[in-house]
C-alpha cells in the first residue's frame, strides 16, 4: 500500500469502482491539501506566532485561538475557486459562505470544523479537522445553495466524509460511502499515502471515553451505563474498563458517524441514530453515543428502556 497515493486512490475509486464522479474526486483532493497547509501551521506552533486566543468566539460561544481562524481560512480559500461548490459552512462562522460570484459553482455543499479540539492547541494534544460533503438538494437555484435550509440534510445523505488528525504523525480517515480508509502524511514530500484498508470497530470493546466533568448534566441511563462500567469486574459487567478523555473528538472518538458505521461501529443520540436525525439548524447540537456496537447498544438500550 505504500506506493498507493490519496490520488490514485481516489482516481480508482472514480474509474474503477465508479464510486464518486471527477468534481467529489477534486474536492476531496483539494480538502487534503488544506489539511496539509492546516498541519504545516499547527507544526510550527510557537515559531511561527500561531498560538493562543483570537480575542473572539465561535457560533457555539468557544474562545477562537488563532489557528481556528488560520484553519478556517486555509480551507475557505483551498475550496472556493476549484468549481466543484456550491458553498460552504464551518463551526466557525454563523452563516454558510457562498462561493463568490468570480469563481464558477458546482453540485455539492462541504461543511467542516477547521480545528476540532483547538483547546488543546497550547498544551500540544492532538487536534484535527472534521469534514463532510453533501449535494446540493435538487432543484435548489444558485442564489439558494447558500441558505442554511440546503444544509440541514440528514447525516445519510453524505457523499463523503473524513477527518484529518494532527498528531505524532498527520492522518486522513475518509469514506467515500464504501468502507473507511486511513492516509498517512508523508510530511517531506507533501503526499498523502494509503496506510490501512477497509478499518473496523470490534463489537466489543473495554474502554470508553466521555468527559466527566460534565457528569452533573447527564440522563439517569447514562449515570447508569457509566456507573456498571466503573464498578468493574466486581459490578453487573463483570470486566475492568480503562476511561481516557483527550477533548478532541478526533482522538476520543477516531472516527465520526458516517465513518464509524462504515466501520461496522453505531452512532446513535440515545434514541435514534445519528444519521438519520433531521438537522432544525446549521449548528445544531445532539448528543453522541458512538463506537462499538455492543456498547452503543447497551446504553442506548438504557435509554429507550
Amino acid at each position: 500500500m505504500r506506493n498507493i497515493t490519496l490520488s490514485r486512490f481516489l482516481i480508482e475509486a472514480q474509474r474503477d469502482q465508479k464510486l464518486i464522479c471527477a468534481d467529489l474526486r477534486l474536492l476531496v483532493e483539494v480538502v487534503a491539501k488544506a489539511c496539509t497547509a492546516i498541519a504545516i501551521a499547527v507544526n510550527k506552533g510557537g515559531l511561527a506566532d500561531v498560538l493562543g486566543s483570537a480575542g473572539s468566539d465561535n457560533v457555539q460561544g468557544e474562545v477562537q485561538k488563532k489557528l481556528d481562524v488560520i484553519s478556517n481560512d486555509i480551507l475557505l480559500e483551498a475550496n472556493e475557486w476549484g468549481g466543484h461548490l456550491a458553498a460552504m459552512a464551518s463551526e466557525e462562522m454563523e452563516h454558510p459562505h457562498p462561493i463568490p460570484h468570480r469563481y464558477p459553482k458546482g453540485e455539492y455543499l462541504l461543511l467542516f470544523d477547521p480545528l476540532d479540539g483547538s483547546s488543546n492547541i497550547d498544551v500540544n494534544v492532538s487536534i484535527g479537522t472534521i469534514f463532510s460533503v453533501l449535494r446540493c438538494p435538487p432543484g435548489t437555484a444558485p442564489e439558494e445553495a447558500s441558505s442554511e435550509a440546503a444544509f440541514l440534510q440528514k447525516g445519510r445523505q453524505q457523499v463523503c466524509a473524513g477527518y484529518a488528525v494532527y498528531g505524532p504523525t498527520t492522518l486522513l480517515v475518509l469514506t467515500l460511502g464504501q468502507g473507511v480508509h486511513l492516509f498517512t502524511l508523508d510530511r517531506e514530500s507533501g503526499t498523502f499515502y494509503l496506510t490501512q484498508e477497509n478499518l473496523r470497530i470490534p463489537e466489543a470493546t473495554q474502554e470508553y471515553a466521555i468527559n466527566a466533568s460534565n457528569a452533573r448534566h447527564w440522563e439517569t441511563p447514562v449515570k447508569r451505563y457509566i456507573d456498571e462500567l466503573q464498578a468493574g469486574k466486581d459490578g453487573p459487567r463483570g470486566k475492568d474498563f480503562n476511561m481516557r478523555w483527550v477533548g478532541s473528538m478526533v482522538a476520543d472518538v477516531h472516527p465520526m458517524a458516517l465513518l464509524v458505521e462504515q466501520a461496522g461501529g453505531t452512532a446513535t443520540n440515545g434514541r435514534e441514530t445519528i444519521l438519520d436525525i433531521q438537522p432544525d439548524t446549521l449548528h445544531q447540537r445532539v448528543a453522541v453515543i458512538l463506537g462499538s456496537r455492543d456498547e452503543v447498544e447497551r446504553v442506548t438500550g438504557y435509554h429507550q428502556g
